[in-house]
């Protein structure tokens, strides 16, 4: 595994680690806590992050569970799956060269792509390069073979798949997890295509565990409308 550190600028994504004592860090904690709930006799091993479309705090989301849940003392992986736009390599300030990508089109090792965090018990596995194929390298046999290996090395995966009404890919990952937070944003998120995406996961016969209502204060900020809002 290749060693990273923590920069000395705080990202701002990464509150659960930088502001641990933080309201916003404690809502991270409150949703590690319900999903430790939601089956109390375990079985959730991997956890598909996404959301109905771009900017609705996904990666954010994906990120800060990570973190809370590796703070736990459980040996964690976090996997940057959105080959459309990945963010998790500049959120923990990674190298991006080597990823998810380079490993499924056999172009570099297992033990070269994933990488130390900088926290302790947190790995991260980067997206890799963009490549022309998403869809088609996600529903290979090589990313299940691959997520069936990494459920035997870590205590819990966090995947951070793309959105779900742009692309297939969100669907295509959700057969490999064993349940998938849906993150709506307050203010912004249509409530029809929330219940799109909704229905696209039932569809995919993946477990919603819940949704996270992301930003309140946006919600505040906004316009009234047919949008999921604070309160």
């Amino acid at each position: 595994m290749r060693q990273s550190k923590v920069p000395g600028k705080r990202p701002r994504s990464l509150i659960a680690y930088f502001k641990e004592q933080s309201s916003f860090a404690e809502q991270y904690r409150k949703i590690r806590t319900n999903i430790e709930f939601s089956k109390a006799g375990g079985g959730l091993k991997a956890i598909l992050v996404t959301s109905p479309g771009p900017n609705e705090g996904k990666s954010t989301t994906a990120a800060n569970l990570a973190v809370v849940m590796a703070r736990q003392g459980k040996k964690i992986l976090l996997i940057d799956a959105d080959m459309h736009r990945p963010t998790q390599h500049d959120t923990f300030r990674l190298a991006n060269k080597n990823g998810l990508t380079t490993f499924l089109t056999k172009n570099s090792r297992l033990e070269d792509i994933v990488q130390a965090s900088g926290i302790a018990n947190l790995s991260v596995l980067t997206s890799g390069p963009i490549p022309p194929n998403p869809a088609d390298l996600l529903s290979s046999a090589e990313m299940a073979g691959l997520v069936h290996r990494f459920r035997s090395l870590f205590d819990a995966i966090i995947m951070d798949a793309p959105p779900l009404l742009d692309v297939a890919d969100a669907r295509v990952l959700a057969s490999l997890c064993d349940g998938t937070l849906l993150v709506v944003r307050s203010g912004a998120t249509e409530v029809e295509n929330a219940s799109k995406a909704a229905g696209s996961l039932s569809d995919a016969r993946a477990g919603l565990l819940g949704v996270v209502l992301n930003d309140l204060k946006g919600a505040r900020r906004g316009r009234r409308g047919r949008r999921y809002r604070a309160g």
